[in-house]
Formats: structure tokens, sequence, C-alpha cells
């Protein structure tokens, strides 16, 4: 296990928090869920057919239908569609979550990722009346001489599409505020780029450069440089020859990438090229943590997933 990793587990432990999982039926969920109770990483609730609480049976059920209904009318969601919605493990466990029953929720073993976080989105919300929710990955190189003792942070490498300078600049911004929360180190942010200080140009470039100067601009405090290649942001010497003033200096531990093509990419082959160990995608900017497990995750993948939960609910 990783540094990085057993720290996260520790800091869980450290101040136990209720995290439900709403996949009762997947056998990952439960040899999971027993691990986590017997290290006593988090309090565990699991939703679904012969789980701690099931959807269709719960006295719940009824009060969970109106909140729902009061939050989405507006919508045109009716009582009754309402009442049918809740029936859904991933709705019902977001409704607790919601109503402070959990401090957060993980799922995603057998849901998709729009299944997963739809439901957050509608009844969580937004963080800070912010418009953008984002995600990121921990990549452990087992490298210590990048990033941060061989970490970083990878976003945006799950949610948004094809993100604009300013939805960028959030993504950098959410991300060096995770950053800081999970390793209590000073975040360097690299705005990866196919050009390093003009040396290419194309639209690309362009929202880089432009993301760059808006969070220089809403936050002077964090270190950041763009637009940058990727070899000036990891490798000092190259940063010392291709980037004038460079506030990290070859030295990144957050990458920033331009699209999720080329994040979603980039940490599939670090992982499985690079045998880098990637944790996630976490989500950021929800009001309260929802995380979303990958369908190949391991048993190890959702303990790990439920502690870096429990320290997003800490914050």
């Amino acid at each position: 296990m990783s540094l990085i990793i057993d720290n996260i587990l520790k800091e869980a432990k450290s101040n136990l928090k209720t995290i439900v999982l709403a996949e009762s039926w997947d056998s990952r969920i439960i040899e999971a869920a027993k691990i986590i109770r017997q290290e006593k990483i988090a309090n565990i609730i699991i939703v679904g057919q012969n789980g701690d609480i099931d959807p269709k049976t719960s006295p719940l059920k009824d009060k969970f239908a109106q909140i729902l209904f009061e939050l989405r009318q507006h919508k045109g969601l009716t009582l009754d569609q309402a009442k049918e919605l809740v029936l859904d493990p991933i709705y019902f466990a977001t409704l607790m979550v919601y109503d402070n029953q959990a401090d957060g929720l993980v799922a995603g073993a057998t849901y998709t990722t729009a299944e997963t976080l739809k439901p957050a989105l509608q009844i969580i919300k937004n963080k800070n009346q912010t418009s953008l929710i984002s995600s990121f990955f921990i990549i452990d190189t087992n490298n210590p001489n990048i990033g941060e003792d061989g970490i970083f942070l990878f976003a945006d490498c799950g949610v948004n599409l094809n993100p604009n300078s300013d939805e960028l600049a959030t993504i950098a911004i959410q991300t060096s505020e995770s950053f800081k929360q999970f390793t209590q180190k000073q975040p360097k942010i690299a705005m990866l780029s196919y050009s390093t200080s003009g040396s290419s140009h194309g639209e690309s470039v362009d929202k880089m450069r432009q993301a760059t100067q808006i969070v220089k601009q809403l936050r002077p405090d964090l270190l950041i440089d763009g637009e940058i290649q990727g070899d000036a942001a990891l490798v000092p010497k190259t940063s010392e020859s291709k980037v004038k003033n460079s506030q990290i200096n070859g030295q990144a531990n957050v990458l920033i990438f331009p699209d999720l093509n080329s994040g979603n990419i980039a940490y599939k082959l670090v992982e499985h090229i690079g045998l880098a160990n990637a944790y996630g995608p976490i989500t950021q900017g929800i009001n309260k943590p929802v995380n979303d497990l990958s369908r190949g995750c391991s048993v190890e993948d959702i303990v790990t997933t439920v502690a870096i939960t429990s320290i997003q609910a800490n914050s």
C-alpha cells in the first residue's frame, strides 16, 4: 500500500463518517463493507435488497418521496414519479446524504457515471453556488523524484467533456484545494498543452493560457504555469530552458488537462504503461461527497474510495 493511501486510511479512521453504499447486490461491495467495518474506516450503510436498508420496505420512502417531489416539482416531477424514483437504491442513498442520515455516498460498481451523479446533481447540488462539478484522480507513480514524492492529481479525467477557460480555471482551483486536503502540501499547477509559453497556437492553447491568467487573478497565492508542455511541467532542466519566470520550475504536482479526451487517456496510459496506481475519479464541487467507482473496480478500490469520501466529508 502506498504512503498516501495509508495516510488517507489513518485519517478516515481518526474521524469516522457514515458512508452509504448503494449496490447491495454486488459481491465486491459486500466484501469491501466487511473490511471497512472490521478495520473501522467508516460506518457503512448498504442500500438495496438484502442490504441494511431496502428502499421498497423502508419507512423513510414516503418522507424521501416528498423531499424529492419538493426539490424537483419545478422541473415537472410529480409525487407519483418521486415515489417510484426513491425505490431506486441510488436515489434513496442520495436522499440519505441530503437528509443528513449519511455523510457521503459511493456507487458505480454497477451504476454508470451518469446514473451515479445525476441524482446528486438534482438533489445535493453544487457547492458554494458554483456551476461546476469536476473530478480528479490521485496518481501514485512510485517515483519519488517527480510530483510530490511521486504523487499527482490529474484533472479533469471523468466529468467535463470540453471545458472552456473559465471552467478550466475553476477545475484548477478545485483540484489545488483537493491536493492540499489529501497531501497537506503546496499544490504546483501545470495547465497542460502541446505549447509552452506561446511556442505554438490553436484554440486549445489559447484556452489554457486564458485559464492560467484567470487563476492568477482569482488566486494569486497559487503557484501555476501555463500553457505548458508535459516535459516543461515535470523536468526542471526543461522548464529552465522553456519557461521564463516559472512559478513551478518543472515540479508540477497538479496536472490540468485541456479536455476529457486528453485527461482520461493520460491517466490510463500512466496507470497501465507507467505502472502507476490511479485512485478515482473523485468528484469535487458537490455540497456533500458523492464518488463514482469504475465498474471494473476491485474491493481495494472501494475501500480506498470510501476512505477518500470520508475525508471529503470531514472538510
